[in-house]
């Protein structure tokens, strides 16, 4: 019987975008069928393998997207999501696989079902970029998410406050806007999937919340003070407001984790 170990590798060294996204949902389906061991018998690799396209740029290499009302703009816009996506796979995989030993199957459950639901993200995104006319890989895109992952690959703790409390909640704030644009700009398929994802991704940053504050109830420290110091320490970047802080409370993120660290709270 296939590993745990070795279904979270598997997928982290498929290259190929929709095949990852394929190889994701049939690991997951497996797990849920019981046909995969609960067993930690391979490491995981330092990166994950990635298609020929698209061209990885630095961040301030990336051009403007402009606000969703033109066929290009709202090409690159889904285009960045599918990017993110697909990156939330391998994030999904690697948390299992890197920091399941030893802890509870629940987290296990969690961080499966949550990597097949970014496989079925990518899956419709890809589609929907199909229907206008092109698909994954016909832009420029970032690592910064991946970047992310390598800063925290030795602590499950700061990996959940960054990952899942950062970065993913950084798309509870500004999805709804992406919508209501692509609503204006008529495209309602594109809304409709961006609202699938929003809703999915709430459940996804309730689950790095929920280990979070296991973790710190594990060593006595406080959540709070735990993730502002993780944050500080190991994310690059800025918390920007405003804050979807509705979104934010119903996955169990406190404004008092992230309000304090923000550049400019004056939302």
């Amino acid at each position: 019987m296939t590993s745990i170990a070795l279904a979270a590798r598997t997928v982290l060294l498929t290259a190929d975008a929709r095949a990852k996204a394929a190889a994701s949902r049939a690991m997951a389906a497996a797990w849920g069928a019981g046909a995969i061991d609960l067993a930690f018998d391979v490491a995981m690799p330092d990166a994950p393998a990635r298609p020929s396209r698209p061209e990885l740029l630095p961040p301030n290499r990336m051009p403007k997207r402009g606000r969703a009302g033109s066929p290009r703009s709202r090409f690159a816009l889904l285009h960045a999501v599918a990017h993110i996506e697909l990156n939330a796979i391998d994030l999904a995989w690697d948390i299992v696989g890197r920091f399941g030993g030893g802890l509870p199957r629940a987290f296990v459950d969690d961080w499966v079902r949550v990597a097949d639901d970014e496989a079925r993200h990518f899956l419709l995104i890809d589609d929907r970029l199909a229907e206008l006319g092109g698909g994954y890989g016909d832009l420029g895109a970032h690592d910064g998410l991946w970047q992310a992952s390598a800063a925290t690959a030795h602590d499950l703790p700061a990996r959940l406050a960054v990952v899942p409390q950062v970065l993913e909640a950084r798309g509870l704030d500004v999805t709804p806007t992406m919508t209501a644009r692509l609503r204006a700009a008529g495209d309602d398929r594109s809304a409709d999937i961006l609202e699938v994802i929003y809703r999915d991704e709430i459940t996804h940053v309730a689950a790095g919340n929920r280990w979070f504050r296991w973790a710190c109830d594990s060593n006595g420290s406080s959540p709070a003070e735990t993730f502002r110091a993780l944050v500080s320490t190991h994310f690059r970047g800025e918390l920007k407001p405003p804050f979807n802080d509705l979104a934010r409370l119903q996955a169990g993120l406190s404004p008092d984790f992230y309000r304090p660290l923000a550049t400019d709270d004056a939302a």
